[in-house]
């Protein structure tokens, strides 16, 4: 198996589907609610957010005359279920709930800024991608209808998300100019963000890729590979050994190499060794989760700044700028907040001469 970082691993035939909604949701939901914040209130982790309340109920308020209803409130949930279904356990959880507030507003307030081209063009990305969505989700079970009514939704909520999601990154992405696009590959390329390496590895390996059995300690893994090194550096033809010798069995019959791959999928390890072992050189043993690898580095170069990269660049920028907006304005925007608070832990026990000090809540 490639040395892959594990959230790479995982991906699955429907991410590119989930990635047309989710794409600008910047604020990492899944991070801030994998683990409960210290004092968050506990609830069922089968409860609905929207369980509870009037439709059209006003749950908050922001700057300029903006609210958000209920009813808007959990669709925009629903919709982000839809398509990430593993939310759901996070329902309840008010740190949550507070986390989709902020990007529901977030997204109001910064899409409300997109010019009439930016519109247009995002526009057309919508209607491409509903149609995409509707094809996808057709040849479902139950088809699109189905994935709906489970979700309580309808068609029209899916665009309304999509659209605060294009005209978002559109109206974010048009103020990133090309002097900032080339400041950002300098500064990326320099910590070997766009390498590109052919390199070869006989992987001696600690457990069995198929069913993670384990096949060897450390010690004995680290063993083995000075081995190999040692036929490696006696005139051992590589190829012959890694197939041998590899335990990665998406290399060992191909001489044990990835040609021209980027060395930003691969584990942190493996990826510093084939950014900076000398070319053409076997090295030593380095060692990764994996267990150890006797490397050759054949070719290394990076990636020039075509279009393609640019436009990477950019959306990292937009959504580098998205985050902050969110992290700093958000605060100032919010007026009126009906939604179940996050408690902090409380304050430790005040001396009696001492007043003691609220607990603070997040809005």
């Amino acid at each position: 198996m490639l040395p892959n970082e594990t959230s790479r691993q995982r991906r699955t035939s429907k991410k590119w589907i989930l990635g047309l909604v989710t794409v600008v949701l910047a604020f990492s939901v899944l991070s801030a609610c994998g683990s409960k914040k210290e004092g968050a209130a506990t609830a069922s982790p089968s409860a609905s957010a929207a369980a509870t309340g009037n439709p059209s109920d006003i749950i908050a308020t922001y700057k300029d005359g903006g609210k958000i209803t209920r009813g808007e409130f959990d669709s925009f949930i629903n919709v982000n279920k839809m398509f990430s279904p593993q939310l759901a356990q996070y329902l309840a959880d008010p740190a949550f709930q507070q986390d989709m507030l902020k990007q529901m507003v977030t997204f109001r307030v910064l899409s409300a800024k997109a010019d009439d081209k930016v519109k247009a063009d995002a526009d057309k990305q919508v209607t491409e991608q509903m149609k995409a969505i509707t094809d996808y989700f057709g040849k479902q079970e139950g088809g699109m209808d189905k994935q709906l009514k489970d979700n309580g939704i309808e068609l029209k909520d899916i665009e309304s998300l999509m659209k605060l999601s294009f005209y978002t990154m559109g109206s974010m992405e048009s103020k990133i100019t090309d002097q900032a696009v080339q400041d950002s590959y300098k500064e990326q390329a320099a910590a070997h963000a766009f390498d590109v390496a052919t390199v070869s590895h006989i992987l001696i390996g600690l457990k069995d890729s198929a069913t993670q059995a384990d096949l060897r300690t450390k010690e004995e893994a680290l063993k083995r590979a000075k081995e190999v090194k040692a036929k490696l550096d006696a005139g051992g033809d590589f190829a012959a050994l890694a197939k041998e010798f590899s335990d990665d069995p998406g290399s060992k019959d191909n001489g044990g190499t990835y040609k021209d791959a980027d060395i930003n999928q691969w584990v942190t390890e493996f990826k510093d060794a084939a950014s900076t072992l000398p070319l053409n050189k076997v090295s030593d043993p380095v060692e990764s989760s994996f267990g150890y690898h006797v490397m050759k580095v054949e070719s290394r170069s990076t990636k020039q700044l075509d279009d393609t990269l640019k436009t990477q660049i950019k959306s990292q920028l937009a959504e580098k700028s998205l985050s902050e907006f969110a992290e700093t304005e958000y605060p100032k925007l919010i007026e009126t907040n009906n939604l179940p608070k996050v408690e902090t832990n409380p304050a430790p026990a005040a001396s009696p001469a001492a007043s003691p000090a609220a607990s603070p809540a997040a809005k």
